[in-house]
């Protein structure tokens, strides 16, 4: 059963939330086996403010030491009161277990964000959308349905849910909430096994080419936003491949380290990474400078010398290793996690940019 605090209210001259200022858990529901979605609100009572499909990064206190998981947000920028993520623990889950098993309602815990690329446009009008999902990536889904819910006009979405079995399907009342009460929204859940307690009449295997057609026969006109395990979101892009679809138009969520050849890699002209040129750090705050080469990263040093910055991903995805840089240069290839406005202001992720000479860093 849920639990719940007291709800916060906002008057008209609320701030926007930022991740100076801690979240505050205010509700946790069971969506399926160790699966939950979590809410919270800002303490000051400020909005949030983000796009449908970004991510969150939180800091969890878990025996052993601190650690930062990135969830993509499960609720709606409509919705600003409060921000939701949805966590399905595997086996091996260490961050996801503490958040089922320890975060409750009036729990306080730091986040940065929020962060990503993987977003529906806002300001697009009379577009049809394929939403393809499957286990925990249904999340964005939640997210972006919700906010075409809301928006009240304009709603063509063919949703497409794959899970294990019935019982596992995540956010299984809310979608089928949103798709009773506007036509325009078509919701397809399809299982790979039977489930002991319920009767099953809905489609049965893993998603085909055939099943695509038949779900949604105009998915060459759609945009299509796909998210779930590597080996399924490459499976769906092979389909549509062979259907003939405009991949221009296909967009997928993914928290794994993108695979480029050597020869993909972009180095600009002027940068000559070189494994034996020296350069140095220096962490003004913490009056710490470390001496390295110029293939170190900014975050590696960091660690080496014992200090601590916050990280995700490790490969530019997520933003959680966002720092400011004083003086100096270093040659920075990311994968969407950090803005150009914030690059223009100084900021660097540390766990992709590399020293060029001497570097000043704000930690």
């Amino acid at each position: 059963m849920a639990t719940q605090t007291t709800p916060f209210t906002a008057s008209a001259d609320s701030e926007i939330w930022t991740d100076i200022e801690e979240l505050e858990c205010c509700a946790v529901v069971p969506e399926a086996p160790n699966t939950a979605t979590f809410s919270f609100v800002a303490p000051s009572g400020a909005l949030f403010k983000y796009l449908p499909g970004q991510f969150l990064t939180l800091e969890l206190p878990v025996p052993g030491g601190t650690v930062w998981r990135t969830y993509t947000i499960s609720s709606s920028p409509s919705r600003p009161l409060s921000i939701s993520v949805t966590v399905k623990a595997q086996p091996d889950s260490v961050g996801t277990r503490w958040m089922l098993d320890h975060l409750k309602p009036g729990m306080r815990i730091k986040a940065t964000g929020p962060a990503g690329l993987f977003t529906l446009d806002t300001k697009a009008r009379n577009k049809k959308y394929l939403m393809i999902s499957a286990g925990s990536g249904v999340t964005p889904t939640l997210s972006m349905l919700t906010y075409l819910y809301d928006r009240g006009k304009d709603t063509d979405v063919s949703v497409i849910n794959c899970a294990k079995r019935p019982m596992d399907i995540i956010g299984r009342r809310s979608l089928a909430a949103m798709a009773a009460r506007v036509p325009s929204i078509k919701l397809t859940f399809i299982v790979e096994e039977d489930d002991p307690f319920q009767v099953w009449t809905g489609y049965r295997g893993q998603l085909n080419q055939i099943m695509i057609g038949l779900i949604a026969s105009d998915y060459l006109e759609r945009d299509v936003f796909c998210c779930g395990p590597e080996p399924f979101m490459d499976a769906v892009r092979e389909m549509l491949i062979a259907l003939g679809y405009n991949m221009d138009n296909y967009n997928q969520e993914s928290f794994v380290a993108p695979v480029k050849a050597e020869e993909q890699v972009e180095t600009p002209d002027d940068v000559i990474l070189d494994e034996t040129a020296t350069a140095s750090i220096t962490f003004a705050k913490s009056d710490v400078t470390a001496d390295c080469t110029e293939t170190d990263t900014v975050l590696a040093v960091a660690k080496s010398s014992g200090l601590n910055i916050a990280s995700g991903c490790t490969f530019g995805v997520c933003g959680t290793c966002k720092v400011k840089k004083l003086n100096g240069n270093v040659h920075m290839v990311h994968n969407g996690g950090i803005s150009e406005d914030d690059i223009e202001a100084g900021y660097i992720l540390a766990c992709c940019s590399k020293p060029i000479g001497q570097v000043e860093i704000d930690i």
